[in-house]
């Protein structure tokens, strides 16, 4: 007999999530967009203080959210530990800028791994579509 497969779920690392646009800007901007203030917000929420993209800095939010920066590629790629206060366990959050193949596109992706059951997934998957939506609004501010 054959199990269904349950979407999202993988063998190694429990539920993931990814979540992509591309973007009319460049790879340049929405690395910025990313890490200054007003679009950190969108995606960390309110630091409780000023927070380094440096490999093994650690971060924590206002609402209790911390997490460690492990990759720092700048212009392309952040990976770090994700878990809110309620979380038991931390997630990993992979975010990439990846050029879209015409100059001036950059594909958004958010990707998140490590997340406890189906429903935090889906949790997930709605709060990557409104960060991407929330950074493709200020990109164009």
């Amino acid at each position: 007999m054959k199990s269904e497969k349950i979407v999202g779920l993988t063998a190694s690392a429990g539920f993931q999530i990814g979540v992509r646009r591309t973007i009319p800007i460049s790879q340049g901007k929405a690395w910025e967009v990313l890490i200054l203030p007003q679009g950190r917000k969108l995606w960390l929420g309110d630091l409780a203080e000023e927070m380094t993209f440096e490999k093994g800095s650690a971060y924590c939010t206002a609402d209790g959210l911390k997490g460690v920066v492990r990759v720092v590629k700048p212009y392309e790629q952040l990976r770090l530990t994700w878990q809110p206060a309620a979380w038991p366990e931390a997630s990993t959050l992979q975010i990439r800028l990846l050029p879209a193949g015409s100059p001036g596109k950059t594909t958004i992706s958010f990707h998140q791994e490590k997340l406890d059951s189906l429903q935090r997934r889906e949790e997930m998957k709605v709060h990557w579509e409104a960060v991407i939506s929330g950074l493709q609004e200020l990109a164009h501010q």
